[in-house]
């Protein structure tokens, strides 16, 4: 026990050290992060966030990063609050109880599983139309086409969360060229676009109205809680007591990184595209990627929108996998049971291969409708629940009387509220 506890002592008296340098696995996590929050929604934000005008768009940009930066520290946060090596629905149970523990791993999973439905039909459309218009030969049978795509990516998957968090790392680097690239490529197409709405500033009311429909967009346009509890678990791991500066940091330069990016493309896309085009767009439910190649007529854009859209929605689908499959372990380990750990790994990755494949195989377009009833609990487990813990929560009390608190509070009920409008409207 001695030599444990010296080894333990010895472990926390080297990890300032470790803080004054920023490793490889820092960056890794960093990459990480980003390839789960910027995905197949980035593709579309350009629409949604610029038929709103240029001045909602401008106050959106500037809440962009304290939005997903607070939101997200906060539920590292909650989860470095729990014991050592536990999960999200571990902390859930440890701070609320067994009932409130359950519940809320339900929710976690019903939020995120049918995200990954979505990346699964997603993922196969993209890859058929691109083989089909693009390279010219007829893609196999939907069923076959999908489950090659779909064991292809647990096929990383069984390698391991590091290797998965690697492989996102990875596929980062030329999502990040591709959109450095298609933004820079239409600054010579720059006709003012939005610019032309700059003129008028709306009433006060339709600001609001304008604003409160669009913060939803943007906050899961940058959403990646499903990554969140692996990444906290792994900081606390890695660094002990240290563990919320370090994962501070990373967020804060991932989040930057997200910000800047995407930023720059949505602008550049709407100041070459005019409001009429977007809605256009949108109307033809088609990603800014797609609506450009058409507009351009461009061989360039439209052999490389298909590739770039198959690199963000497998990273996206990745980073989604690791919080679907964590939320299912929790509901079956809540259950009373108690397998194995490679037993339920098998299991877990079985019950995601048959059902990815099912939806992927019979494309409903009801999918839709399932990711928008997902919003209002991701944006519960996201913005409220971590806020309501900082309250109540005697492991968390540190946090309290921060203004960030009340912000990331008032953005967390302005996106459920405007997601259920949307609804019901």
């Amino acid at each position: 026990m001695n030599d444990q506890a010296n080894s333990v002592d010895e472990r926390y008296a080297t990890t300032p050290a470790t803080l004054t340098s920023w490793s490889r696995q820092d960056t890794t996590w960093m990459l990480g992060l980003f390839g789960t929050a910027i995905g197949a929604g980035t593709l579309f934000l350009p629409i949604n966030a610029g038929l709103g005008g240029f001045w909602p768009l401008v106050i959106l940009a500037a809440l962009a990063f304290p939005m997903t930066f607070f939101a997200h520290r906060g539920l590292t946060r909650f989860v470095l609050s729990g014991r050592e090596g536990s999960d999200i629905t571990d902390v859930v149970e440890e701070h609320f109880g067994l009932k409130a523990g359950a519940a809320i791993t339900l929710l976690y999973f019903f939020a995120i599983f049918p995200i990954l439905l979505i990346y699964s039909v997603a993922l196969t459309n993209t890859v058929g139309s691109f083989m089909e218009h693009q390279l010219h030969i007829a893609p196999p049978p939907r069923a076959i086409l999908s489950l090659v795509l779909i064991l292809g990516l647990l096929a990383v998957v069984r390698c391991g969360e590091q290797v998965i968090v690697k492989a996102m790392s990875l596929m980062v680097y030329p999502f990040i060229v591709a959109l450095l690239f298609l933004a820079v490529y239409l600054v010579p197409h720059w006709n003012g676009g939005i610019l032309s709405t700059a003129s008028t500033v709306p009433a006060p009311s339709a600001l609001l109205h304008t604003l409160w429909l669009a913060i939803p967009v943007m906050v899961f346009s940058f959403n990646h809680s499903p990554i969140i509890s692996a990444f906290a678990v792994d900081q606390k791991r890695q660094y002990g007591e240290h563990a919320e500066e370090r994962s501070s940091q990373i967020l804060s330069r991932a989040h930057l990184l997200m910000v800047v990016m995407v930023l720059f493309f949505v602008f550049s896309c709407v100041l070459t595209l005019s409001p009429a085009q977007l809605a256009e767009a949108k109307a033809q439910n088609l990603s800014i990627l797609s609506y450009l190649a058409n507009h351009f007529s461009n061989p360039t854009i439209a052999f490389a929108a298909p590739l770039i859209a198959f690199v963000a929605i497998a990273k996206s689908f990745l980073g989604h996998y690791i919080g679907a499959s964590e939320g299912l372990k929790g509901l079956v380990l809540k259950s009373g049971r108690r397998p194995a750990a490679k037993t339920l790994d098998r299991m877990t990755a079985a019950f995601m291969l048959v059902v990815c494949w099912i939806v992927a195989t019979l494309n409903p377009s009801i999918l839709g409708m399932i990711e928008t009833l997902g919003g209002p609990i991701i944006a519960s487990i996201l913005f409220l629940m971590p806020m309501y813990a900082i309250r109540k929560v005697p492991a968390m009390a540190k946090y309290r009387g921060q203004a960030s608190n009340v912000f990331v509070t008032a953005v967390g009920l302005v996106a459920i509220t405007a997601l259920v409008y949307s609804l019901m409207s």
